[in-house]
């Protein structure tokens, strides 16, 4: 099994920035492990400033704090790898930025910074809608780009997902 390509994410992007379109809805992106890969996948995309109003690359625990209003207590409970940390990157940047939808990343790229319990490649995702908070686990066998590649999918997957799920419901967009 091999990671995504450039072209299969690209694929994918293009799909979702057709359903925002549709759907008059607004995103943000928090990233971490990703480094900005998921906004720049989005950003491909010609017209994605109609659906894309930024993103934040909390690498760093302080900016997760400072910027995205992640919790001391949340860190140091579940760490900066965790479902909670991601839901609320998630949340602080949908507020941040005021938007409809947000995704947030975090995890081991690699190739080290693992342990047992938390090994690399171990990924946490989070979507933030009004309504809807939906995170995802998964563990990656490629390397640091094949795991972030795959992370990328994955969000974008996980945007699918909220597509797919909402499709009959009328969308109210938070801005413009």
């Amino acid at each position: 099994m091999n990671p995504p390509t450039i072209e299969q994410l690209l694929e994918c992007s293009r799909s979702i920035g057709r359903q925002l379109l549709a759907a008059r809805l607004t995103i943000a992106t928090a990233e971490s492990c990703t480094g900005g890969l998921l906004a720049s996948t989005l950003t491909d995309i010609a017209g994605s400033s109609e659906y894309l109003l930024g993103g934040v690359i909390s690498y760093h625990d302080s900016v997760k704090q400072d910027l995205l209003g992640v919790g001391c207590d949340t860190l140091e409970r579940h760490g900066a790898v965790s479902p909670e940390t991601a839901a609320a990157m998630a949340e602080g940047v949908r507020r941040l930025l005021a938007s409809d939808l947000a995704v947030a990343v975090t995890g081991i790229a690699g190739p080290g910074g693992g342990s047992p319990a938390k090994p690399v490649g171990l990924v946490y995702l989070h979507l933030s809608a009004l309504g809807v908070e939906w995170s995802r686990r998964y563990v990656w066998p490629y390397d640091r780009t094949g795991n972030k590649r795959a992370t990328v999918q994955a969000a974008l997957a996980l945007l699918q997902d909220y597509f797919q799920t909402h499709a009959e419901r009328s969308f109210t967009p938070s801005v413009g």
